[in-house]
Protein backbone atom coordinates (compact mmCIF):
# COMPACT_ATOMS: atom_id res chain seq x y z
CA UNK A 1 0.00 0.00 0.00
CA UNK A 2 2.22 2.61 0.87
CA UNK A 3 4.49 1.62 -2.38
CA UNK A 4 1.85 2.10 -4.22
CA UNK A 5 1.07 5.80 -2.36
CA UNK A 6 4.99 6.43 -3.10
CA UNK A 7 3.95 5.74 -6.78
CA UNK A 8 0.87 8.30 -6.98
CA UNK A 9 3.29 10.90 -5.40
CA UNK A 10 5.85 10.41 -7.78
CA UNK A 11 3.27 10.37 -10.32
CA UNK A 12 1.75 13.78 -9.62
CA UNK A 13 4.99 15.24 -9.13
CA UNK A 14 6.37 14.18 -12.42
CA UNK A 15 3.10 15.88 -13.99
CA UNK A 16 3.89 18.95 -11.88
CA UNK A 17 7.12 19.23 -13.05
CA UNK A 18 6.34 18.46 -16.95
CA UNK A 19 3.81 21.25 -17.02
CA UNK A 20 6.07 23.70 -15.21
CA UNK A 21 8.24 23.31 -17.75
CA UNK A 22 5.82 23.51 -20.43
CA UNK A 23 4.62 26.73 -19.59
CA UNK A 24 7.62 28.43 -17.89
CA UNK A 25 8.66 30.09 -20.82
CA UNK A 26 5.60 31.23 -22.41
CA UNK A 27 4.47 32.78 -18.63
CA UNK A 28 7.56 34.87 -18.35
CA UNK A 29 7.81 36.33 -21.74
CA UNK A 30 4.11 37.19 -21.83
CA UNK A 31 4.71 38.89 -18.27
CA UNK A 32 8.21 40.69 -19.24
CA UNK A 33 6.17 41.90 -22.71
CA UNK A 34 3.78 42.95 -20.80
CA UNK A 35 5.89 45.06 -18.15
CA UNK A 36 7.65 46.41 -21.07
CA UNK A 37 4.06 47.76 -22.52
CA UNK A 38 2.39 49.15 -19.51
CA UNK A 39 5.50 51.50 -19.47
CA UNK A 40 6.68 51.93 -22.74
CA UNK A 41 3.27 51.98 -24.61
CA UNK A 42 1.92 55.65 -24.94
CA UNK A 43 -1.60 56.23 -23.58
CA UNK A 44 -2.82 58.10 -26.61
CA UNK A 45 -1.75 55.32 -29.03
CA UNK A 46 -3.74 52.83 -27.06
CA UNK A 47 -6.81 55.33 -27.14
CA UNK A 48 -6.02 56.04 -30.68
CA UNK A 49 -6.30 52.10 -31.75
CA UNK A 50 -8.54 50.67 -29.01
CA UNK A 51 -10.31 53.31 -27.62
CA UNK A 52 -13.77 52.41 -28.93
CA UNK A 53 -14.84 49.33 -29.92
CA UNK A 54 -15.31 48.06 -33.72
CA UNK A 55 -14.83 46.16 -36.52
CA UNK A 56 -11.14 47.77 -36.91
CA UNK A 57 -10.07 47.71 -33.38
CA UNK A 58 -11.41 43.76 -32.93
CA UNK A 59 -9.07 43.21 -35.65
CA UNK A 60 -6.04 44.77 -34.31
CA UNK A 61 -6.72 42.95 -31.31
CA UNK A 62 -6.96 39.53 -32.31
CA UNK A 63 -3.37 40.15 -34.24
CA UNK A 64 -1.51 41.62 -30.92
CA UNK A 65 -3.12 38.59 -29.23
CA UNK A 66 -2.47 36.48 -31.83
CA UNK A 67 1.56 37.69 -31.56
CA UNK A 68 1.61 37.46 -27.97
CA UNK A 69 1.86 34.91 -25.24
CA UNK A 70 0.05 31.66 -24.76
CA UNK A 71 -0.47 31.34 -21.08
CA UNK A 72 -3.71 32.35 -20.06
CA UNK A 73 -1.95 34.09 -16.50
CA UNK A 74 0.22 36.25 -18.99
CA UNK A 75 -2.66 37.47 -21.37
CA UNK A 76 -4.53 38.55 -18.25
CA UNK A 77 -1.15 40.71 -17.62
CA UNK A 78 -1.38 41.97 -20.95
CA UNK A 79 -5.13 42.64 -20.99
CA UNK A 80 -4.98 44.73 -17.68
CA UNK A 81 -2.04 46.60 -18.94
CA UNK A 82 -4.36 47.65 -22.14
CA UNK A 83 -6.90 48.41 -19.66
CA UNK A 84 -4.85 50.34 -17.91
CA UNK A 85 -3.79 52.52 -21.36
CA UNK A 86 -7.53 52.95 -21.37
CA UNK A 87 -8.40 50.27 -24.03
CA UNK A 88 -12.21 49.94 -23.66
CA UNK A 89 -12.98 46.59 -21.69
CA UNK A 90 -14.43 44.69 -24.86
CA UNK A 91 -11.11 45.10 -26.81
CA UNK A 92 -9.22 44.02 -24.06
CA UNK A 93 -11.14 40.90 -23.14
CA UNK A 94 -11.05 40.40 -27.07
CA UNK A 95 -7.52 40.64 -26.65
CA UNK A 96 -7.41 38.04 -23.76
CA UNK A 97 -9.34 35.40 -25.76
CA UNK A 98 -7.34 35.78 -28.59
CA UNK A 99 -4.32 35.39 -26.97
CA UNK A 100 -5.27 32.56 -25.32
CA UNK A 101 -6.63 29.94 -27.89
CA UNK A 102 -5.31 31.65 -31.58
CA UNK A 103 -1.83 31.56 -31.16
CA UNK A 104 0.78 29.27 -33.04
CA UNK A 105 2.33 27.40 -30.35
CA UNK A 106 -1.28 26.31 -29.79
CA UNK A 107 -2.27 25.07 -32.84
CA UNK A 108 0.94 23.31 -33.44
CA UNK A 109 0.44 20.65 -31.00
CA UNK A 110 -3.78 20.82 -31.44
CA UNK A 111 -2.51 19.44 -34.75
CA UNK A 112 -0.82 16.79 -33.76
CA UNK A 113 -2.66 15.69 -30.73
CA UNK A 114 -6.26 15.72 -32.80
CA UNK A 115 -5.83 16.44 -36.17
CA UNK A 116 -6.96 19.52 -38.67
CA UNK A 117 -10.78 18.89 -37.93
CA UNK A 118 -10.17 20.23 -34.46
CA UNK A 119 -7.92 22.95 -35.47
CA UNK A 120 -10.56 24.55 -37.77
CA UNK A 121 -12.97 24.46 -35.44
CA UNK A 122 -10.46 26.09 -32.80
CA UNK A 123 -9.68 28.64 -35.28
CA UNK A 124 -13.44 29.49 -36.28
CA UNK A 125 -14.51 29.16 -32.75
CA UNK A 126 -12.04 31.91 -31.42
CA UNK A 127 -13.36 34.34 -34.24
CA UNK A 128 -16.86 33.76 -33.42
CA UNK A 129 -16.08 34.30 -29.64
CA UNK A 130 -13.71 37.20 -30.32
CA UNK A 131 -16.78 39.09 -32.21
CA UNK A 132 -19.67 37.39 -29.59
CA UNK A 133 -17.26 39.07 -26.48
CA UNK A 134 -17.00 42.09 -28.70
CA UNK A 135 -20.56 42.51 -28.92
CA UNK A 136 -21.24 41.43 -25.00
CA UNK A 137 -19.30 43.93 -23.24
CA UNK A 138 -19.54 46.87 -25.24
CA UNK A 139 -23.59 46.32 -25.36
CA UNK A 140 -24.08 44.57 -21.55
CA UNK A 141 -21.54 45.42 -19.18
CA UNK A 142 -22.69 48.10 -16.89
CA UNK A 143 -21.41 51.24 -17.30
CA UNK A 144 -20.82 51.97 -13.32
CA UNK A 145 -19.29 48.40 -13.21
CA UNK A 146 -16.38 49.41 -15.51
CA UNK A 147 -16.33 52.68 -13.89
CA UNK A 148 -15.87 50.47 -10.24
CA UNK A 149 -13.62 48.75 -12.45
CA UNK A 150 -11.63 51.21 -13.85
CA UNK A 151 -11.35 52.77 -10.47
CA UNK A 152 -9.58 49.36 -9.33
CA UNK A 153 -7.06 49.68 -11.78
CA UNK A 154 -6.14 53.18 -10.86
CA UNK A 155 -6.04 53.04 -7.09
CA UNK A 156 -3.21 50.04 -7.97
CA UNK A 157 -1.03 51.84 -9.73
CA UNK A 158 2.42 52.94 -8.77
CA UNK A 159 2.11 56.47 -9.74
CA UNK A 160 -0.54 56.98 -7.62
CA UNK A 161 1.61 56.48 -4.65
CA UNK A 162 2.90 59.34 -2.48
CA UNK A 163 6.07 59.09 -3.38
CA UNK A 164 6.74 62.07 -5.94
CA UNK A 165 9.39 61.30 -8.51
CA UNK A 166 11.99 59.19 -7.52
CA UNK A 167 12.11 57.63 -10.75
CA UNK A 168 8.97 57.22 -11.41
CA UNK A 169 6.59 58.33 -14.35
CA UNK A 170 5.03 61.62 -12.90
CA UNK A 171 3.40 62.78 -16.34
CA UNK A 172 0.04 62.08 -14.57
CA UNK A 173 0.72 63.85 -11.96
CA UNK A 174 -0.48 67.71 -11.09
CA UNK A 175 2.18 70.44 -11.27
CA UNK A 176 1.86 71.80 -8.30
CA UNK A 177 3.47 68.54 -6.83
CA UNK A 178 6.24 67.52 -9.35
CA UNK A 179 9.62 68.36 -8.96
CA UNK A 180 11.22 68.25 -12.23
CA UNK A 181 12.91 71.28 -12.46
CA UNK A 182 10.04 73.32 -11.94
CA UNK A 183 9.42 76.20 -9.15
CA UNK A 184 9.88 74.82 -5.84
CA UNK A 185 8.92 77.90 -3.90
CA UNK A 186 5.36 76.69 -3.15
CA UNK A 187 6.40 73.57 -1.94
CA UNK A 188 6.90 72.79 2.29
CA UNK A 189 10.91 72.46 2.42
CA UNK A 190 10.51 69.10 3.43
CA UNK A 191 9.09 67.51 0.77
CA UNK A 192 10.60 69.27 -1.88
CA UNK A 193 12.51 66.70 -3.19
CA UNK A 194 11.59 63.45 -1.96
CA UNK A 195 13.13 64.73 1.40
CA UNK A 196 16.31 65.75 0.28
CA UNK A 197 17.72 69.14 1.50
CA UNK A 198 17.58 71.14 -1.88
CA UNK A 199 19.20 74.38 -0.41
CA UNK A 200 22.74 73.84 -1.53
CA UNK A 201 21.33 72.64 -5.15
CA UNK A 202 21.97 73.93 -8.80
CA UNK A 203 18.09 74.43 -9.98
CA UNK A 204 19.30 72.69 -12.69
CA UNK A 205 20.13 69.60 -11.04
CA UNK A 206 17.24 69.58 -8.28
CA UNK A 207 15.53 66.61 -9.80
CA UNK A 208 16.04 62.57 -9.15
CA UNK A 209 17.49 61.06 -11.05
CA UNK A 210 19.67 64.44 -12.53
CA UNK A 211 23.29 64.53 -12.08
CA UNK A 212 24.11 63.51 -8.25
CA UNK A 213 27.87 63.91 -8.48
CA UNK A 214 28.06 66.72 -6.31
CA UNK A 215 25.90 65.66 -3.69
CA UNK A 216 26.74 63.76 -0.62
CA UNK A 217 26.16 60.01 -0.99
CA UNK A 218 23.95 59.91 1.88
CA UNK A 219 21.45 61.56 0.20
CA UNK A 220 21.69 60.16 -3.34
CA UNK A 221 18.66 58.24 -3.02
CA UNK A 222 15.69 60.61 -2.89
CA UNK A 223 16.09 60.73 0.98
CA UNK A 224 16.00 57.12 1.85
CA UNK A 225 19.21 56.81 4.56
CA UNK A 226 21.70 54.45 2.15
CA UNK A 227 24.30 54.40 4.79
CA UNK A 228 23.51 50.89 5.78
CA UNK A 229 24.06 49.82 2.42
CA UNK A 230 26.98 48.14 1.00
CA UNK A 231 28.23 49.89 -2.08
CA UNK A 232 28.26 47.10 -4.77
CA UNK A 233 24.25 47.37 -4.12
CA UNK A 234 23.96 50.46 -6.36
CA UNK A 235 25.03 48.21 -9.74
CA UNK A 236 24.36 51.73 -11.65
CA UNK A 237 25.21 55.41 -10.67
CA UNK A 238 22.74 57.98 -10.74
CA UNK A 239 24.27 59.47 -13.50
CA UNK A 240 24.55 56.05 -15.96
CA UNK A 241 20.61 55.24 -15.00
CA UNK A 242 19.27 57.04 -18.41
CA UNK A 243 18.02 55.33 -21.33
CA UNK A 244 17.93 51.88 -22.13
CA UNK A 245 18.93 50.51 -18.20
CA UNK A 246 16.34 52.80 -16.70
CA UNK A 247 13.41 51.80 -18.78
CA UNK A 248 14.55 48.43 -18.05
CA UNK A 249 14.23 49.13 -14.40
CA UNK A 250 11.40 50.67 -14.30
CA UNK A 251 9.34 48.15 -16.87
CA UNK A 252 11.18 45.21 -14.01
CA UNK A 253 9.04 46.79 -11.36
CA UNK A 254 5.81 46.36 -12.85
CA UNK A 255 7.08 42.77 -13.54
CA UNK A 256 8.01 42.48 -10.11
CA UNK A 257 4.27 43.59 -9.10
CA UNK A 258 2.44 41.78 -11.05
CA UNK A 259 4.33 37.86 -10.18
CA UNK A 260 3.62 39.63 -6.04
CA UNK A 261 0.05 40.26 -7.09
CA UNK A 262 -0.99 36.60 -9.22
CA UNK A 263 2.10 34.33 -8.25
CA UNK A 264 -0.28 32.44 -5.80
CA UNK A 265 -2.91 31.97 -8.30
CA UNK A 266 -0.74 30.99 -10.55
CA UNK A 267 0.62 28.02 -8.18
CA UNK A 268 -2.69 26.80 -7.34
CA UNK A 269 -3.57 26.24 -11.05
CA UNK A 270 -0.38 24.29 -12.07
CA UNK A 271 -1.02 22.20 -8.77
CA UNK A 272 -4.45 21.17 -9.22
CA UNK A 273 -4.00 20.76 -13.13
CA UNK A 274 -1.47 18.24 -12.45
CA UNK A 275 -2.85 16.48 -9.89
CA UNK A 276 -6.10 16.03 -11.93
CA UNK A 277 -4.64 14.95 -14.84
CA UNK A 278 -2.39 12.28 -12.88
CA UNK A 279 -5.38 11.44 -10.96
CA UNK A 280 -8.19 11.12 -12.92
CA UNK A 281 -8.79 7.98 -15.49
CA UNK A 282 -10.06 7.95 -18.59
CA UNK A 283 -13.28 6.55 -17.42
CA UNK A 284 -13.89 9.24 -14.53
CA UNK A 285 -14.80 12.10 -17.49
CA UNK A 286 -16.38 9.74 -19.15
CA UNK A 287 -18.97 9.52 -16.03
CA UNK A 288 -19.41 13.39 -16.67
CA UNK A 289 -21.29 12.90 -19.87
CA UNK A 290 -24.33 12.60 -21.13
CA UNK A 291 -24.89 9.25 -23.34
CA UNK A 292 -26.28 9.74 -26.60
CA UNK A 293 -28.87 6.81 -25.68
CA UNK A 294 -31.09 9.09 -23.60
CA UNK A 295 -32.86 10.46 -26.34
CA UNK A 296 -32.03 14.20 -25.49
CA UNK A 297 -33.08 17.03 -28.88
CA UNK A 298 -29.64 17.28 -30.63
CA UNK A 299 -29.50 21.03 -29.58
CA UNK A 300 -30.05 20.25 -25.60
CA UNK A 301 -27.32 17.68 -25.86
CA UNK A 302 -25.04 19.93 -27.47
CA UNK A 303 -25.87 22.63 -25.06
CA UNK A 304 -25.37 20.57 -21.97
CA UNK A 305 -21.94 18.85 -23.56
CA UNK A 306 -20.78 22.07 -23.79
CA UNK A 307 -21.63 23.46 -20.16
CA UNK A 308 -19.86 20.14 -18.94
CA UNK A 309 -17.06 20.88 -21.42
CA UNK A 310 -16.80 24.66 -20.01
CA UNK A 311 -17.51 23.31 -15.81
CA UNK A 312 -14.29 21.21 -16.53
CA UNK A 313 -11.78 23.75 -17.84
CA UNK A 314 -13.15 25.59 -14.82
CA UNK A 315 -11.72 23.14 -12.42
CA UNK A 316 -8.71 21.79 -14.12
CA UNK A 317 -7.07 24.00 -16.87
CA UNK A 318 -3.17 25.45 -16.32
CA UNK A 319 -1.75 25.60 -19.92
CA UNK A 320 -2.36 25.40 -23.38
CA UNK A 321 -0.84 21.75 -23.75
CA UNK A 322 -2.08 20.62 -20.78
CA UNK A 323 -5.39 21.68 -21.77
CA UNK A 324 -5.38 19.71 -25.30
CA UNK A 325 -4.17 16.76 -23.90
CA UNK A 326 -7.38 16.87 -20.93
CA UNK A 327 -9.03 18.10 -24.56
CA UNK A 328 -8.71 14.72 -25.66
CA UNK A 329 -9.45 12.80 -23.12
CA UNK A 330 -13.19 14.52 -23.53
CA UNK A 331 -13.05 13.30 -27.18
CA UNK A 332 -12.52 10.10 -26.30
CA UNK A 333 -14.34 10.00 -23.13
CA UNK A 334 -17.72 10.58 -25.46
CA UNK A 335 -17.94 15.08 -25.32
CA UNK A 336 -19.92 15.94 -28.27
CA UNK A 337 -18.06 18.49 -30.61
CA UNK A 338 -19.20 21.55 -29.74
CA UNK A 339 -18.19 20.60 -26.24
CA UNK A 340 -14.65 20.33 -27.00
CA UNK A 341 -14.40 23.43 -28.38
CA UNK A 342 -15.93 25.05 -25.56
CA UNK A 343 -13.77 22.97 -22.95
CA UNK A 344 -10.57 24.50 -24.49
CA UNK A 345 -11.74 28.29 -25.10
CA UNK A 346 -12.58 27.83 -21.78
CA UNK A 347 -9.40 28.58 -20.16
CA UNK A 348 -9.75 32.18 -19.78
CA UNK A 349 -12.65 30.51 -17.03
CA UNK A 350 -10.74 28.61 -14.63
CA UNK A 351 -10.53 29.39 -10.61
CA UNK A 352 -7.37 30.27 -10.45
CA UNK A 353 -7.90 32.53 -13.63
CA UNK A 354 -10.85 34.08 -11.69
CA UNK A 355 -8.66 35.20 -8.40
CA UNK A 356 -6.55 36.81 -10.88
CA UNK A 357 -9.22 39.08 -12.26
CA UNK A 358 -10.40 39.71 -8.99
CA UNK A 359 -7.04 40.75 -7.60
CA UNK A 360 -6.50 43.28 -11.16
CA UNK A 361 -10.55 44.51 -11.40
CA UNK A 362 -12.55 44.03 -7.83
CA UNK A 363 -15.06 41.51 -6.93
CA UNK A 364 -18.43 43.07 -8.69
CA UNK A 365 -16.37 43.86 -12.26
CA UNK A 366 -14.87 40.11 -12.10
CA UNK A 367 -18.30 39.14 -11.36
CA UNK A 368 -19.93 41.13 -14.66
CA UNK A 369 -16.89 39.96 -16.36
CA UNK A 370 -17.24 36.06 -15.64
CA UNK A 371 -20.90 35.86 -16.36
CA UNK A 372 -20.04 37.50 -19.77
CA UNK A 373 -17.30 35.39 -21.15
CA UNK A 374 -18.92 32.34 -19.84
CA UNK A 375 -22.07 33.14 -22.31
CA UNK A 376 -19.88 34.23 -24.98
CA UNK A 377 -18.09 30.62 -25.17
CA UNK A 378 -21.25 28.86 -24.58
CA UNK A 379 -21.95 30.77 -27.40
CA UNK A 380 -20.14 29.67 -29.51
CA UNK A 381 -19.66 26.31 -28.37
CA UNK A 382 -23.27 25.25 -29.93
CA UNK A 383 -22.80 27.78 -33.31
CA UNK A 384 -19.16 25.26 -33.40
CA UNK A 385 -21.23 22.54 -33.01
CA UNK A 386 -23.82 23.53 -35.04
CA UNK A 387 -21.76 24.31 -38.24
CA UNK A 388 -19.41 21.73 -37.92
CA UNK A 389 -22.07 18.48 -37.49
CA UNK A 390 -24.47 20.73 -39.80
CA UNK A 391 -22.01 20.35 -42.59
CA UNK A 392 -21.03 16.95 -41.71
CA UNK A 393 -17.15 17.87 -40.89
CA UNK A 394 -16.55 15.99 -37.99
CA UNK A 395 -17.17 12.10 -37.09
CA UNK A 396 -17.98 10.41 -33.85
CA UNK A 397 -14.89 7.97 -34.49
CA UNK A 398 -12.42 10.57 -35.63
CA UNK A 399 -9.36 9.52 -34.34
CA UNK A 400 -7.14 11.52 -31.72
CA UNK A 401 -3.16 11.53 -32.66
CA UNK A 402 -0.45 10.09 -29.44
CA UNK A 403 1.56 12.94 -28.53
CA UNK A 404 4.95 12.73 -25.81
CA UNK A 405 4.09 14.71 -23.55
CA UNK A 406 8.20 15.25 -22.32
CA UNK A 407 9.11 18.29 -22.02
CA UNK A 408 12.46 17.41 -21.52
CA UNK A 409 15.42 16.98 -24.22
CA UNK A 410 17.10 19.23 -26.52
CA UNK A 411 14.16 20.73 -27.85
CA UNK A 412 12.26 24.37 -28.23
CA UNK A 413 10.66 24.34 -24.97
CA UNK A 414 14.45 23.49 -23.51
CA UNK A 415 16.52 26.29 -25.51
CA UNK A 416 13.46 29.23 -24.57
CA UNK A 417 13.74 28.25 -20.91
CA UNK A 418 17.38 28.30 -20.84
CA UNK A 419 16.72 31.87 -22.20
CA UNK A 420 14.28 32.92 -19.78
CA UNK A 421 14.57 31.31 -16.10
CA UNK A 422 17.79 33.09 -15.46
CA UNK A 423 16.36 36.09 -17.44
CA UNK A 424 13.19 36.32 -15.71
CA UNK A 425 15.61 35.66 -12.29
CA UNK A 426 17.69 38.32 -13.13
CA UNK A 427 14.35 40.64 -14.60
CA UNK A 428 12.62 39.89 -10.95
CA UNK A 429 15.34 41.00 -8.41
CA UNK A 430 16.12 44.10 -11.01
CA UNK A 431 12.27 44.84 -10.32
CA UNK A 432 12.10 44.05 -6.66
CA UNK A 433 14.77 46.36 -5.78
CA UNK A 434 13.54 49.33 -8.23
CA UNK A 435 10.42 49.01 -6.50
CA UNK A 436 12.04 48.59 -2.85
CA UNK A 437 13.85 52.16 -3.59
CA UNK A 438 10.26 53.80 -4.03
CA UNK A 439 9.14 52.05 -0.66
CA UNK A 440 6.38 49.86 -3.12
CA UNK A 441 8.15 46.49 -1.84
CA UNK A 442 5.64 43.92 -2.38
Amino acid sequence: MESGDSNIIIHVISVLFNMSWQIFWPLAFGLILSSFIRHLLPVDTVVKHLGKTDAKSLTFTTILGMVSSSCSYAAASLSHTLLAKKATLANAMAFLVSSTNLIVEMFIVLVALMGWTFLWGEVIGGLILIATVGFLFSRFYPKEVEQELRQHIESAEPAKHAHSDCGMDMSNMKHETSDCGMDMSSMKHETSDCGMDMSNMKPETSDCGMDMSNMKSETSDCGMDMSSMKHDHMDVPAQEETGLMSKITKSAGFFQMDLAMIGKEILIGVVVSSILIALVPQEGWKALFISNDVGLPTWLHSLLDVIIGIFVAMIAYVCSVGNLILAAALWHGGISFGGVIGFILADVLTIPMMGVYKKYYGKRPTKWMVGLLFLSILFTGLCVDAIFNGFGWVSADQTVRTLNQSGFGMNMTTVMNLIFIPLSIWYYRLGKKANAGMGMSM
